[in-house]
């Protein structure tokens, strides 16, 4: 873990680049590696743990009927959640994560272990659905990383 989140570190500075997240099953996790080294904050901009609908309509402007329709589990709300963090903090880059922790909360269609992760930059944006298996901080944690691979993809691109 501490390999990519350096590899992260030296290529945010190096590009010049800063990042923000809005996060909701991670409860801040995202934020606590990218936070982890010196220097962090020549990159890392902000985070929002938006964990409740309210959240996430009040702080990142998502629109209840937007969440009553697509669900708060759905890769449209990730993308949204992406996108209001990078416009509201003025990042180059959003990451937007949610997701069904559990241990209760899923459903046939969205069982525990479903994350969406969307990261948004100036040349587009990407949001992938993975299905993660374990408990509860299992699924934080893994849903994290997943998310620091995919910055560190995106990063590598630009």
């Amino acid at each position: 873990m501490s390999e990519i989140i350096q590899k992260i570190h030296s290529l945010l500075i190096k590009k010049g680049l800063t990042v923000s997240v809005a996060e909701s099953c991670t409860g801040g996790i995202l934020s606590e590696f990218l936070t982890n080294a010196a220097g962090s904050s020549n990159y890392f901009t902000a985070g929002i743990v938006a964990y409740s609908n309210k959240a996430k309509e009040r702080f990142l402007n998502i629109p209840h009927r937007f969440i009553s329709q697509k669900g708060a589990v759905s890769k449209e709300v990730a993308q949204r959640l992406a996108h209001s963090i990078r416009v509201l903090s003025r990042t180059d880059l959003g990451i937007g994560i949610t997701g069904i922790a559990g241990p209760a909360g899923g459903s046939k269609n969205k069982p525990v272990g479903t994350v969406f992760i969307a990261i948004e930059g100036k040349n587009g944006a990407l949001c992938k659905r993975f299905s993660f298996r374990g408990n509860r901080q299992a699924i934080r944690k893994r849903s994290s990383l997943e998310a620091l691979r995919l910055l560190y993809g995106n990063i590598q691109k630009i």
